[in-house]
């Protein structure tokens, strides 16, 4: 048995996803097939000696749709389509609007006589009825064919019974139109559609970002000569040059030089990590300092890196979609409008004898029914909801993740970068024999030139302190150990201390049960004194976190760091769950076990090592000042990288959600109420529309409500 993964394209719903999967199953040889709307994509289990991945693509495009290349292309190009076919709407929708304002501003104006004119209307719809609604219809034929009823056979039926009553007046002689509801509903839902596309956009984003961080070339060293080869032909054994600056290119294992390699992608640390002969290195992490040799062990999809990919799309696909409240009722409330039409008709017909009071009764239980209010209910809040947030710095990136963040209580939250700084600041001087002015004057000039970044740090706070720094000379660094130069005629080494140097050492465990990185200095061999280097608290992180434990939420902190440093960072800000010394898969196992254990969980943080478990999370919360990654992989981005602003989209998520289920009470209220005065031939079309369209302007309305809210 072997697995392919399968770009499909074309697919418009969840329907659509169980048509496909259910075309693949019956090809002979295919063991298992399962088909995700969300990510658009099929993985399946097949026996390579029945069936080759070409039949599954004719299967496929005989089945209504296409197996695409290049999946970041296809959307592009579906997303420009959609974007052209809601404006064309728009426009054609355009005087549908401005009659319906009119008809309460205004009702006896020239402008809402041309505008009520019949074949003008009829002009306008047809197009958006047929043409741009069509995708609708074939959505609705797809989901009644699967046997249940979405979104697209409440937007169809309603929208064509209005069109359909409104041409029979018109071709009979009578003044009663409903072009505008089936014009409207339509570019009403098309802008929700045009929202998920871009929001299926910006998942893709979050892989594209991860597989840029694999360079395309790489240095293999063959027969003692260097040739620069692309890294899909890196073969396990081959031994990679890897000079400073540059990308690791697979993951392999350190055979010749020293250095300090950034994996920050993987730990999500800034420190970068010294590197020895035997040492692993991975794919996409960057050598900082001097040029290693390394023995390629794992290529392609088996590196570190791709293993990342995997686990960010595996997340994004696994996560259970939010249903949307319409489309749960739609199952009953779409069968159960049309059985009332009907039985209307019938009753009436049987009643009266009248074939046109049968038709308008019937086609009124319809247009009373027809989905304008409820269509809106949840976008108009969500759009509020949205808006407010981004005036206070939250980007909310799709509406399932503002709608689960109502109900997070557990936050697990990333150390570097999220609840500190994520930059080395130096916190202690420590002088022997010497003032702690002239210890910062001599290592600062020292590390001037350094590229490590507890050396940029120390030289940074000393050029704080001192208007201007000598120049050093005769500088050297030597990789794991330190640095040294020559400063004002004395030589000056900082790093470890060295050898047989016991009182140095122990100054320097002192600052490290602390969680601080800290070094020693030397003046002509003397040792004169310690500098100790901290990733500082952000200023406002312990407050954010007492106020999210005040609000009934569970924190928890991972690092990648060492157990001293995390406790010593959790205790500063009030966290007692603490994971440290983990890796990207293990942040997302913890995001999975809080699940499992029934909790609604977010995840925070703001690196490439998040990203797993930023989509593996509920809701995934990324720091606007950490990478692209993180932000692609998530459904929230707090810009201003406050902590605060967390617990702040969880009150507007409470808030919105709540006005959304106000929204759908008024939207059912009207059908309920409305609805059996239809059947009974109290409330006639004309009626009837005007109903829907004040339903409509009364949900709008109470969405704008939300903004008088203050966070």
């Amino acid at each position: 048995m072997k697995e392919i993964d399968l770009e499909i394209g074309g697919m418009h719903c969840v329907m659509c996803a169980n048509a496909v999967e259910r075309a693949l199953k019956k090809l002979p040889g295919v063991e298992a097939a399962s088909v995700s709307y969300a990510s658009e994509s099929a993985a399946v289990t097949y026996d390579e000696a029945r069936v080759t991945p070409s039949a599954m693509k004719k299967c496929v495009k005989k089945a209504g749709y296409s197996v695409i290349e290049n999946k970041s292309d296809f959307q592009k190009r579906e997303y420009r389509l959609l974007w052209a076919t809601f404006l064309a709407s728009l426009v054609l929708s355009l005087p549908f609007f401005v009659m319906m304002v009119l008809m309460f501003a205004a009702p006896n104006s020239a402008a809402m006589h041309v505008l009520h004119n019949g074949w003008l209307q009829f002009a306008f719809a047809t197009p958006v009825q047929f043409i741009i609604g069509f995708r609708f219809f074939r959505g609705a034929f797809d989901s009644i064919r699967a046997g249940s009823a979405n979104m697209d056979v409440l937007v169809s039926l309603g929208t064509l019974c209005a069109y359909a009553y409104s041409v029979w007046q018109l071709f009979s002689g009578g003044h009663t139109f409903y072009f505008e509801a089936s014009a409207m509903v339509i570019t009403l839902v098309l802008l929700g559609k045009l929202f998920e596309s871009r929001a299926k956009l910006r998942a893709n984003d979050a892989v594209d970002s991860l597989l840029r961080l694999q360079p395309r070339q790489a240095t293999v060293v063959r027969g003692g000569k260097e040739e620069a080869v692309p890294v899909s032909q890196l073969q396990e054994g081959d031994e990679v040059r890897v000079r400073p600056g540059e990308a690791v290119a697979a993951d392999g294992e350190i055979v010749s030089g020293i250095s300090a390699v950034d994996e920050s992608m993987l730990t999500g640390e800034s420190i970068p990590v010294e590197k020895h002969p035997g040492d692993p290195v991975y794919a996409g992490t960057v050598n900082r300092e001097g040029a290693v040799t390394f023995r390629v062990a794992q290529t392609g999809g088996a590196t570190m890196l791709q293993a990342i990919v995997k686990m960010v799309r595996g997340a994004q696909e696994s996560r259970p979609p939010i249903q949307k409240t319409v489309d749960r009722v739609a199952a009953v409330f779409v069968p159960t409008i049309l059985s009332l039409a009907v039985i209307t008709f019938l009753i009436t017909l049987w009643v009266t004898g009248n074939l046109d009071v049968a038709v308008s009764h019937g086609v009124g239980v319809m247009v009373i029914a027809c989905p304008c209010a409820l269509g809106l209910a949840t976008p108009t809040a969500i759009m509020v909801g949205s808006g407010m947030a981004a005036g206070a710095g939250i980007l909310i990136r799709d509406a399932d993740a503002l709608e689960t963040a109502s109900r997070i209580n557990q936050i697990v939250l990333d150390k570097t970068g999220t609840i500190t700084l994520g930059t080395p600041e130096v916190t202690d001087l420590k002088g022997h024999g010497m003032g702690v002015d002239e210890l910062l004057h001599l290592a600062g000039a020292a590390e001037r030139d350094s590229e490590h970044p507890i050396g940029r740090a120390i030289a940074a706070y000393a050029e704080e302190r001192e208007e201007s720094l000598p120049q050093s000379e005769d500088f050297s660094a030597q990789v794991g150990f330190g640095v040294t130069a020559r400063v004002d005629g004395h030589i000056v080494y900082v790093g470890r201390p060295k050898e047989g140097d016991d009182q140095a050492a122990e100054e320097l465990k002192r600052f490290e049960m602390q969680g601080k990185t800290a070094v020693a200095v030397y003046c002509d061999d003397v040792f004169c004194g310690v500098i100790a280097v901290a990733d500082p608290v952000k200023p406002g992180s312990a407050e954010a976190i007492a106020a999210m434990k005040e609000a009934g939420i569970r924190v928890t902190m991972l690092t990648g760091d060492n157990e001293v440093t995390a406790r010593s960072i959790a205790a500063r800000v009030g966290i007692e769950d603490v994971r440290a010394r983990v890796l990207p898969g293990d942040k997302q196992a913890i995001v999975a076990e809080y699940k499992a254990q029934g909790r609604v969980v977010a995840m925070v943080g703001d690196g490439a090592n998040d990203a797993p478990a930023l989509a593996a999370a509920d809701v995934g919360m990324a720091m606007g000042t950490g990478t692209d990654i993180a932000a692609n992989a998530s459904g929230l981005v707090i810009m201003s990288g406050n902590l605060g602003d967390c617990l702040r989209a969880i009150r507007i998520s409470k808030l919105t959600l709540r006005k959304i289920r106000q929204n759908l009470f008024w939207a059912f209220i009207y059908n309920i109420i409305g609805i059996p005065l239809a059947a009974f031939g109290l409330l006639n079309p004309i009626v009837a529309g005007t109903c829907m369209a004040f339903s409509s302007v009364s949900v709008v309305t109470s969405s704008l409500l939300l903004r008088r809210h203050k966070f």
